[in-house]
């Protein structure tokens, strides 16, 4: 059996795989399911850290303490370098990855019955775009984590290419295919010769035509979404008695996921007391600030999270945000969450275009567009990368598990 795992760090949701004989096994790490949420929750009532869905559920149940989600999104930032305040005590950002990380080996190896001492990490095509060396340091910073949690011997898959190595698994013949990778932080794109021919060769480099990714994910489409149909009810957008704007900062910190807890310094609070008085609106920005004062912003993000995946598969939902101080109930229209993302789209289908013109393949020249990642589900996105190889089949991996599986499967040609 194998010795060396697969480990999918992805910035909503992890998992890790494994090859048993002859077949990948993405391995149960909570109640049986494949996925760990990319979340850790230090509960300071009971002095105790819980990650995944254990952690969203203590949040939600209302103990006191400090909710952390999408901390990959750190990685390559000057936020990496710093460190935050966890029940009174500093805790370092490489720490927190690094329990994370750990958390992920041990589950992983207690699933399989066997220690993993070496690994394939996936890594998004770009940590940070338009910027090599923060790249490099991103991988770099997360190779000396995983080192930290105990593998000995790391290698990094690109995330596109693992999820192409789980549908070669597939097939039965020669295709040139898309590999469209959608996750909560990035969009990654490879362009890639797959089949039963090629799927035993130990370097690809040749199958690899080209490959591409921007920083753009779920996570993104999240905070559009809130900035245009939520945060309005809160006064984005709205202004103060003396003509000017009310500051942009606190909708943005609450809209982004690895920024809300900054929503809370005592600062933000004084700052957003003054603001209420002098507010033309001072109803929405009491909303705002008891929303602040309950500490509700991991609360209301998940709120618009689930209004994100709803639109998919409907016209309209209703969003019941009855922790809101006065309560709200808006009705979510699919057309505000188009128009809220329609650039996020435009650069995705841009960097499409791009990797299919490096490459010298011209759109019907695709065989298949393999779409995967937690986010490719958004129509409008998944419409635009259709639109770029119009000819091509859409094929539908598993959204959460292809890259664990393909990284497992990698795992096993480096390390044996």
């Amino acid at each position: 059996m194998a010795t060396a795992c697969g480990v999918d760090f992805g910035t909503s949701n992890s998992t890790v795989g494994w090859v048993e004989p002859g077949r990948p096994v993405m391995l149960p790490l909570e109640d049986g399911k494949v996925t760990l949420p990319s979340v850790v929750f230090f509960n300071a009532d009971d002095d105790a850290v819980t990650f995944g869905r254990a952690a969203l559920a203590d949040y939600l149940a209302g103990y006191e303490g400090r909710l952390m989600r999408s901390l990959k999104s750190l990685l390559g930032t000057p936020l990496m370098d710093g460190q935050t305040e966890v029940a009174g005590r500093a805790l370092s950002f490489r720490a927190l990855l690094g329990q994370f990380i750990g958390e992920l080996k041990r589950r992983g190896e207690s699933a399989a019955g066997r220690r993993f001492d070496a690994v394939v990490l996936g890594r998004p095509v770009h940590f940070v775009d338009d910027d090599a060396v923060a790249d490099r340091l991103a991988e770099d910073t997360l190779a000396d984590i995983a080192r930290g949690a105990g593998f000995r011997d790391l290698a990094f898959q690109f995330e596109p290419i693992a999820a192409a190595f789980d549908y070669e698994s597939q097939i039965d013949r020669e295709e040139l295919v898309l590999i469209a990778d959608i996750g909560g932080g990035t969009s990654d794109f490879s362009l890639v010769r797959l089949g039963p021919s090629r799927a035993g060769k130990v370097d690809r480099r040749d199958d690899i035509l080209a490959n591409a990714g921007v920083h753009i994910g779920g996570t993104d489409f999240d905070k559009y979404l809130s900035l245009a149909a939520v945060m309005p009810q809160l006064g984005h957008g709205s202004e103060l008695k003396n003509g000017s704007a009310v500051p942009s900062s606190y909708y943005f910190n609450l809209a982004t996921w690895h920024t809300i807890n900054q929503a809370y310094t005592k600062k933000m609070a004084s700052q957003l007391g003054e603001l209420v008085r002098d507010a033309r609106e001072p109803q929405k920005l009491q909303r705002l600030q008891n929303l602040i004062e309950d500490r509700a912003g991991h609360w209301l993000a998940m709120r618009v999270e689930e209004t994100k995946i709803a639109l998919s598969g409907q016209p309209s939902v209703r969003l019941d945000l009855d922790r809101l101080s006065p309560p709200l109930l808006l009705d979510v229209e699919r057309q505000c969450f188009v128009a809220a993302i329609d650039a996020l789209v435009g650069t995705v289908g841009a960097t499409v275009d791009r990797l299919l013109t490096d490459a010298g393949v011209r759109p019907e020249q695709v065989d298949t567009v393999f779409f995967t990642g937690g986010s490719s589900g958004v129509a409008a996105l998944r419409e635009r990368i259709a639109a770029a190889v119009p000819t091509a089949r859409q094929v539908e991996g598993d959204l959460f598990g292809s890259i664990g599986a393909g990284l497992a499967l990698d795992a096993v040609r480096k390390f044996g």
